[in-house]
């Protein structure tokens, strides 16, 4: 509700009426009008305490309500009004904050009002009113917070911001810092604009009033307990926080342009303005871990990769202490409006299994994207206007009041350590050059960019403003741009000493006895077996209720079944999954596994949280293990893909000694995650050195449930496969998958792991281990055929992976079929092929290989594992080829699954 306008249309009485029934229940009335009240109630103190007693002076009562109207009308509104855009004139918006729209005059402007103590100046005329309210929200900032629905952060800001005018006084010594700042920021931009013409570097220059912005928030962090900041940005200005925030030598960003090979470790390698970087920086005494991320092209992807990485941090270095760590998302103004995966990052901000206790997120606002107006990449009002999600305020800043930029950095900082959540600075600014240095700007934005090239740049105009006040002289300023740019031509003669680029692997410190994956790593039996004694343990706990808690009927019996399961020394695939975790657990090695539903299970199978019957509290058997163990830590994530994947990521990447999970409610369900498989878990360490040892688990298998519900689209992860970047398995047994997931903490590797996970046989009689296939055995890259007594004698061998085995072997057992052997490959990549080919050598040489899978011949792994056997000749059976993963009939499906079983058993 629009209060200004509410109440210009209400006479005295209505108005007394309505403050008295806030009066007598203040959650009675609007929001809007409670806020109103409040105000009222601060600047009116002096009127008597009843309104049905303000009967003397009624042209004094409304003249007052007037002015309070206007005071709510700056703080709602004054953003609509400011003078932040450097390079554009403002649209324009209606009503504006005349005078004559509240009801008041000119002839006011001299009469005194006690409404000035709601600001903060007292008793003040309304010239002076208008004239604090005008410095406050219309000048170089303008803010929007008054969405926020929590009273008690509304009153803080409002506090904040009027009791400075939303301004500093800062001595000169700071002055000079900034316009150091500034010096470095526009130096380093104009040496590489002259040294490497032409060349991609998507340049700061129009936006360098973030750089001493950022250099605020890191410096001042240490007096609010920050000590580790992770940045995500894009490439907009990379080099220039690489540098002159990270510290990375300039040398090392030259190199970067002129360097012909890398350093052994770095096999392809990426841009110089996509390479992430680590340091600890000293600020007055105090380090300050800085991470900057690894980010590709996909603008907004690092997003949900830097929360990943802060909630890690969060939690394995700094207790949960949200203070001490700090994310920070730099963002372009079409990329924050545009990419959904803003959206899905910023959902995180407030759920107990993703939140970081607050991001500060900085937009560079070029007003344009790549080409595009801004008028044509949104409809909000602002770019920024998805700060409302999550009730968090939003700064708008003139790219070209550097001190306004430090000011609003500093009160971001300290809004968020104190509410912990996130704030928005939206920097108006401008792009001198195109998209990249080779782009004409000029095709597309003509007026623009005559005005853009006529404007002083931040650092002239800021230096202008200190020669001005007497803060150093024009000689003075010179002589420090000077001096910098000779900082600049030593590192460039350092950086044409050599050809070769050296990128510092991210987060290495982390990785201390952690190596590249080689082939032998694939060849070598892990041990991740555990002592019976160690299972019979653990197996028991996670089975047993506690007596003092009632739980619903059916919870009791499913525990009751598992308890049975030790008796019987049959475990099922839920039982195999859960000793992993328990059995790391026990071991130090922290967990955690989130997905849609993960809690529970999409299949009811796995309930490693469970709900008293009353509905009142939760009880995880997997935090009740006696004794000292790692958390187990299982959350249900919001109903998004690419976002929780990305975080998941980032967890990995700042968990190496525990184990992180992404679960799909369905397998092809990351195809929404694309973007991450594709820029960080298949290629991160062939581009930037990163080790990960992320685990996907993705549900796969066709029983007639759809296109979007049968298949993982394994042919999508096999097609990236290279160099050992991941794994691909599709295991059959509850022990293999247990192995599989020990495997990942019990080598000295991290690759990323894709598991392809049952539905059907989650409950299949025979999908089931023994005790001893979990505390003697280990993860079997193929499982041999022990069902028959003379292999030799077999004229058909049948390779396949995942659940159709158990339909060819109940088919090969009713025909009775002892001419046909049939083989498990449970690791597709990297591909087992000296075990493939030893277990071959006990076959005859002309036995007929064949390769089964439910998949259409274009999917699944059969044109992969073809590829893999050779010369030998390979007969496929599948689906035919298609564009669709499976049929949408349950009838049809079953038609077709019976084609390919017959064909395989005949």
């Amino acid at each position: 509700m629009d209060t200004r306008k509410e109440l210009n249309f209400m006479d005295i009485g209505a108005i007394e009426e309505l403050y008295k029934q806030y009066m007598e229940n203040p959650e009675s009335v609007d929001e809007s009008f409670r806020f109103f009240f409040q105000g009222f109630d601060l600047a009116t103190r002096h009127f008597p305490a009843k309104p049905q007693e303000i009967k003397g002076d009624v042209g004094v009562s409304t003249k007052e309500i007037a002015v309070m109207n206007l005071i709510t009308g700056y703080r709602r509104r004054g953003h609509l009004f400011t003078k932040t855009n450097p390079v554009r004139s403002r649209r324009q918006y209606s009503p504006t904050l005349d005078l004559d729209n509240f009801n008041l005059s000119e002839s006011d402007l001299d009469k005194e009002f006690e409404a000035g103590k709601e600001i903060g100046i007292g008793r003040a005329t309304l010239r002076e009113i208008v004239e604090h309210l005008s410095e406050t929200y219309c000048k170089s900032i303008g803010v929007e917070y008054r969405y926020m629905t929590k009273p008690e952060i509304v009153q803080w800001l409002q506090q904040k911001m009027e009791s400075s005018k939303n301004q500093e006084t800062l001595p000169n010594e700071k002055k000079l810092h900034i316009l150091n700042s500034l010096i470095e920021a526009s130096g380093f931009e104009d040496y590489m604009h002259r040294k490497y013409v032409g060349q991609k570097r998507f340049s700061l220059e129009g936006s360098e009033a973030i750089i001493p912005a950022l250099d605020a928030i890191v410096s001042h962090g240490g007096s609010y307990d920050v000590n580790d900041i992770v940045i995500g940005m894009a490439h907009r200005g990379r080099l220039n926080v690489l540098t002159n925030i990270m510290k990375k030598p300039y040398s090392q960003v030259f190199r970067g342009f002129t360097a012909e090979n890398y350093g052994e470790e770095i096999k392809y390698g990426d841009v110089k303005y996509h390479l992430g970087y680590n340091n600890t920086i000293d600020y007055e005494g105090r380090k300050i871990s800085v991470s900057l991320a690894p980010n590709p092209s996909h603008l907004e992807a690092v997003g949900p990769v830097v929360e990943g990485i802060a909630k890690a941090k969060l939690e394995q270095e700094h207790d949960f202490q949200y203070n001490q760590v700090l994310p920070i998302l730099i963002h372009g103004d079409a990329a924050i409006a545009g990419q959904g995966v803003v959206y899905e990052t910023i959902q995180f901000s407030k759920l107990d299994g993703y939140k970081t206790g607050g991001t500060i997120h900085i937009v560079i606002n070029n007003q344009v994207g790549f080409t595009t107006n801004y008028l044509q990449g949104r409809s909000s009002t602002y770019c920024t206007d998805v700060a409302k999600v999550t009730q968090s305020p939003v700064f708008h800043v003139n790219g070209d009041d550097v001190e306004a930029m430090v000011f609003v950095a500093k009160l971001a900082l300290e809004f968020r350590q104190k509410f912990n959540i996130d704030v928005f600075i939206d920097l108006l600014s401008y792009r001198k050059y195109g998209h990249n240095e080779g782009d004409e700007p000029r095709f597309t934005q003509p007026k623009l960019y005559d005005i853009i090239a006529k404007h002083k740049n931040p650092r002239e105009i800021y230096a202008g403003k200190l020669i001005s006040q007497g803060v150093l002289t024009q000689l003075e300023y010179e002589t420090r741009v000077a001096d910098f740019h000779k900082v600049l031509d030593q590192a460039y003669e350092t950086a044409n000493e050599s050809t070769q680029l050296n990128i510092q692997l991210f987060l290495e410190e982390k990785y201390k006895g952690i190596r590249f994956p080689k082939a032998e790593d694939f060849e070598t039996i892990a041990n991740t077996k555990i002592s019976k004694e160690m299972f019979l343990e653990l197996a028991e706990k996670i089975t047993s209720l506690p007596k003092d808690k009632h739980f619903y009927n059916k919870t009791v019996r499913l525990f009751s079944q598992r308890a049975g399961m030790i008796k019987d020394d049959s475990y099922d695939w839920a039982m195999g999954e859960l000793m992993a975790y328990a059995s790391l657990a026990k071991e130090n090695y922290p967990v955690r596994l989130s997905g849609q539903d993960s809690e529970r299970g999409t299949f009811s199978h796995r309930h490693a949280e469970i709900i008293t019957e009353d509905g009142e509290e939760k009880y995880f058997p997997l935090k009740n293990l006696g004794g000292e163990h790692a958390m187990v830590r299982v959350y249900n994530s919001p109903l998004n893909e690419y976002g929780v994947l990305g975080f998941e990521y980032g967890y990995s990447l700042a968990n190496p000694f525990g184990l992180t999970i992404w679960e799909a409610q369905f397998g092809d369900f990351f195809n929404v995650g694309q973007v991450i498989v594709d820029q960080y878990i298949s290629a991160a360490q062939e581009k930037w050195g990163v080790k990960s040892g992320l685990v996907m688990f993705l549900p796969h298998g066709y029983e007639g449930q759809g296109a979007e519900h049968s298949s993982g689209r394994i042919e999508r992860f096999l097609n990236l496969c290279a160099n050992f970047n991941m794994q691909v398995v599709n295991p059959t047994t509850p022990a293999n998958h247990f192995h599989a997931i020990r495997r990942q903490l019990h080598r000295d590797i991290r690759v990323p792991l894709i598991a392809f996970t049952p539905k059907s046989l989650l409950r299949h009689p025979d999908c089931t281990s023994t005790i001893a296939d979990f505390t003697e055995g280990h993860f079997q890259e193929i499982i041999a055929d022990n069902s028959l007594k003379s292999l030799s004698k077999a004229t058909k061998l049948l390779l396949c992976s995942g659940k159709i085995y158990y339909e060819l072997d109940a088919a090969r057992k009713e025909a009775n079929a002892d001419h046909l052997s049939i083989i498990r490959i449970e690791q597709l990549y990297p591909f087992p092929e000296k075990q493939l080919q030893k277990i071959l050598k006990n076959y005859s040489k002309d036995i007929k290989l064949v390769w089964v899978q439910e998949e259409p011949l274009n999917m699944g792994a059969a044109l992969f594992v073809k590829h893999w056997i050779g010369d030998r000749s390979l007969q496929i059976i599948s689906r035919p080829s298609s564009g669709v993963t499976a049929e949408g009939l349950t009838a049809l499906h079953k038609i077709h699954q019976a084609e390919i079983i017959k064909e395989a058993i005949q």
